[in-house]
């Protein structure tokens, strides 16, 4: 008896996993995508996840569709985030503003955009209307019908960035922006615009994930997406900085083994759980499954003309 229940719980959360996998697969894929052609450590990307959340949920309270939804989310996470990079992060690296300089503006940017949040909704927890759906059992795991949703909507984005990355003369301008911009620059690329460009994509990622986080928890506030922030970075760095690839795998990686974990333990030993296993990769592999060494001059170095 006990076997079964210990292999029934496991099959159960392996399931929970993957669904938060997904999720932290699109966040950790925009954030280190964004890091990879800028150098820029953007640490107010879990806001611009909670801002995106509450641009579907105006468009969801409208009685706009649930596509509908997505696509005002992902269209915030993308405006914001090209809007903060140019006229706040931009300026501030071309005035020669040093590292820890740059983590200042980033943390003040998510305090700024927190903090509207919170003025402009209240401090209470916000519900997208959903369509009621059943649950599916697959492969001894019950999940409903919007979490398979979610892992397909997760699969199909990792396949477009793959697809952009690998097959367009975009996708290829960003792998050399990232690799060498000055290299970059002498070859006719216009680095700026790519950068710009990146942040664009990224920023949908990013309201893409803040839309399906809030679909998974079912309620939400204004400090929802910071506190996703933290698993985010830490996927991301599992991964390697910078490496998308890597950013996918480190999220399957976190996201089952926390969940796994916590159906043993508790649900508040996630985080823990989650940066125990980075320590362990870092240790052995400092800089990550797939990236490369990553020092303060090469994380301080930005793409402008």
């Amino acid at each position: 008896m006990f076997h079964l229940v210990f292999a029934s719980t496991l099959v159960e959360s392996v399931g929970f996993g993957l669904v938060t996998a997904s999720i932290l697969a699109i966040a950790a894929v925009g954030f280190t995508l964004q890091f990879g052609v800028s150098n820029m450590l953007n640490l107010a990307y879990g806001d611009i996840m909670t801002a995106a959340a509450f641009g579907a949920y105006e468009v969801n309270k409208a009685g706009a569709p649930l596509w509908v939804s997505f696509i005002a989310g992902m269209a915030t996470g993308a405006v914001t985030s090209v809007l903060l990079h140019r006229y706040i992060y931009r300026p501030f690296v071309r005035r020669g503003t040093q590292l820890v300089g740059l983590v200042i503006v980033a943390l003040s940017a998510a305090v700024i955009i927190q903090n509207a949040l919170l003025a402009g909704f209240g401090a209470t927890f916000f519900t997208l209307k959903l369509p009621h759906t059943s649950t599916v059992h697959v492969a001894g795991a019950t999940l409903t019908v919007l979490q398979l949703v979610i892992i397909g909507i997760a699969v199909a984005a990792m396949l477009a960035v793959d697809a952009m990355l690998r097959r367009t003369r975009l996708g290829k301008a960003m792998r050399a922006t990232s690799g060498n911009p000055a290299l970059a620059r002498a070859c006719g690329i216009n680095t700026n615009r790519v950068v710009d460009t990146a942040w664009l994509i990224a920023g949908g990622l990013c309201g893409l994930a803040g839309v399906l986080l809030v679909l998974n928890t079912a309620s939400f506030e204004s400090t929802t997406g910071s506190d996703f922030l933290v698993i985010t970075i830490a996927a991301a760095m599992l991964g390697g900085v910078g490496q998308a690839y890597g950013a996918m795998i480190g999220a399957v990686v976190l996201g089952v083994v926390t969940e796994v974990a916590a159906a043993y333990t508790r649900s508040s030993f996630k985080e823990v759980i989650a940066f125990a296993v980075l320590v362990i990769i870092v240790l052995i592999r400092p800089q990550g499954m797939f990236g490369q060494p990553v020092t303060a001059l090469t994380m301080n170095k930005e793409v402008v003309n």
